[in-house]
């Protein structure tokens, strides 16, 4: 008998012991688990997703707009029509769209595209439609879509709101605003340019509100309550203006055409404050259809793209001659008479004619490489890689584009090496750094910091990007004299008939040959011209680029013509005057 208690007090104890053992492992080691299970069930989550901030230009303009979507889903509790039924009513209502432009410029390929896409969403509605609980039938539904549905009164469907980038001006200015895509979770991100760029400020801050709730759903008054206040995107306003962004993407995709070249892009700046009043490059994209074009298209390659700038170069090497004494504009090139050898390499004009005595002038009317070869030499090797860098080559500019990058300057250089680059070989740049360097002679010898957009506009004020002096490059004489001579270039230089009567323009043809492996491509140029107007007070600078133009290399029969064709627009839209 005692034994029997003896069993009993200890399977008792046994048992007390595994309970509290267990009731242990609940309290403590799943205690935290349960606990978030609990609040799942007595607290609910409302999320808030912010608007996507605007985009637009100087002169008020939108580029980049919202617009509502919606998501069309069915909830089989309520469905009450048979699946067929509804399919048929609903597909007469939704519109389709060839995304792909060369099958929508094809009546046969499109007519197919179009049946095919109908008969696709046909079958994924029938389909989704026999599931159990929610499913989605169709996404990116416009408000007549959706309100030509809600019509039809199907029990059952639901519609869901959110938003999609639209574009008022249809793919204007594609490279400079880039697009919204999905990053790998599936939120909306924004890809290249402005977009990618200042993706924290257009995409805002999502609000979030939690509290407890009853069994029915409804809110307890004394119940917890928390919010994390969300914020819609804040808007750009661009330095662009629309008109003059129209015409340089008119002016350039005529261009490109007319001189059967393979591409080209064209920036006009504010050289005073750095802002960018047109960018545009060609070919270019559909923004809201970024995904039916060339991945290749979507850098913008005026900031994305390295080239050998060519004979624009010189006005730079001469800028930096002139601020450092090293020449004055009636000495006299004393190898001007024949090619210079150095080493191994021989250094010929571009025409191989050769212009003994020439002065700076001349050299810059002539485009005299040989002629840059003793300005460098005057001005000095160390003293021309001095302002190679403070011109800013070599660095990004902080453009406000997402996708900007920069060629680095080799790390040795010899005698070759600083006799070519002081005509523009040898050395890569982008053409905003070129624009920029050019800028800087229309500016008084300041350095810009260049910029898209002219401010922030939010819900919390506006923010204003303060236009940024990077650094004095030369003196305010030097950048004085150096323009007299590039307003000579363009008056006696070989693109003198293209001048616009009545107009003091400052500018340079370049032509560059395209290194391929090692070597120069002889067939293949790309050719430039930049330059500023009115030379005694700038209202812009523009450099214009076609890569390959197929109809003449020379920057002075194809990137000139297409540089003075924008800038007699432009001189009319700034309501300048003729000086004489």
């Amino acid at each position: 008998m005692h034994e029997r208690i003896q069993l009993l007090f200890v399977g008792f104890l046994v048992g007390i012991g595994a309970i509290v053992i267990r009731l242990a492992y609940w309290q403590i080691i799943q205690g935290p688990d349960l606990k978030l299970q609990a609040q799942a069930q007595y607290t609910a989550t409302d999320v808030t997703t912010p608007s996507r901030g605007d985009i637009y230009t100087a002169d008020g303009y939108p580029l980049v707009v919202n617009k509502p979507v919606y998501t069309m889903g069915a909830y089989s509790p309520d469905v009450k029509d048979n699946p067929a039924t509804i399919v048929n009513a609903i597909m007469p209502l939704l519109r389709f769209s060839i995304d792909d432009p060369a099958t929508a410029t094809d009546p046969a390929k499109s007519a197919v595209a179009l049946d095919n896409m109908k008969n696709t969403a046909r079958a994924t509605m029938l389909e989704r439609l026999g599931h159990t609980g929610y499913s989605v039938l169709a996404r990116d539904l416009s408000v007549d879509e959706k309100n030509a549905i809600v019509g039809l009164r199907i029990a059952g469907l639901t519609f869901d709101q959110s938003f999609m980038r639209d574009y008022p001006e249809a793919s204007m200015s594609a490279s400079v605003t880039g697009f919204v895509g999905r990053d790998n979770v599936g939120t909306p991100t924004g890809y290249f340019g402005l977009e990618g760029f200042y993706d924290r400020e257009l995409a805002g801050r999502v609000g979030i509100a939690t509290s407890e709730r009853d069994a029915a759903g409804n809110p307890l008054l004394v119940g917890d309550y928390q919010t994390l206040a969300g914020r819609n995107g804040r808007s750009l306003k661009l330095y662009m203006n629309r008109g003059i962004e129209y015409t340089v993407e008119e002016e350039l995709q005529a261009a490109v055409e007319k001189y059967g070249a393979a591409g080209g892009d064209v920036v006009v700046m504010d050289p005073k404050t750095g802002g960018i009043l047109a960018m545009a490059s060609w070919p270019s994209y559909d923004p809201a259809k970024f995904y039916a074009y060339d991945t290749g298209l979507y850098k913008n390659p005026v900031v994305a793209d390295a080239y050998e700038p060519g004979s624009t170069f010189k006005v730079l090497m001469m800028a930096a001659a002139i601020n450092e004494n090293a020449i004055k504009e009636t000495d006299t090139c004393d190898i001007c008479t024949g090619p210079v050898t150095i080493g191994p390499y021989t250094i010929r004009t571009w025409d191989n004619k050769y212009h003994p005595n020439s002065t700076p002038e001349d050299i810059l009317v002539h485009s005299d490489n040989v002629g840059m070869v003793w300005v460098e030499r005057k001005l000095g090797g160390d003293k021309m890689l001095e302002y190679i860098n403070n011109f800013g080559f070599g660095k990004k500019t902080g453009i406000d584009l997402q996708e900007e990058v920069s060629s680095n300057l080799r790390d040795r250089w010899g005698d070759i090496d600083y006799a070519t680059a002081s005509f523009g070989q040898g050395i890569a740049v982008t053409s905003i750094q070129m624009v920029r360097a050019v800028a800087a002679i229309a500016n008084g010898g300041l350095l810009m910091e260049p910029h898209v957009v002219q401010s922030v506009v939010g819900e919390d004020g506006s923010q204003t990007v303060a236009p940024k002096v990077v650094r004095r490059v030369f003196s305010e004489d030097a950048a004085r004299r150096v323009t007299a001579l590039m307003v000579d270039a363009v008056d006696k230089g070989e693109a003198k008939w293209t001048d616009i009567p009545g107009y003091d323009i400052a500018g340079k043809t370049g032509t560059a040959q395209i290194p391929v492996a090692g070597h120069y491509d002889a067939t293949k140029t790309i050719a430039s011209f930049v330059g500023f107007a009115p030379a005694e007070d700038p209202k812009f600078v523009m450099l214009v680029k076609l890569r390959e133009p197929t109809s003449s290399p020379w920057g002075s029969e194809t990137a000139a013509p297409l540089w003075f064709a924008i800038a007699r627009k432009l001189l009319l839209d700034f309501n300048i005057p003729p000086k004489y």
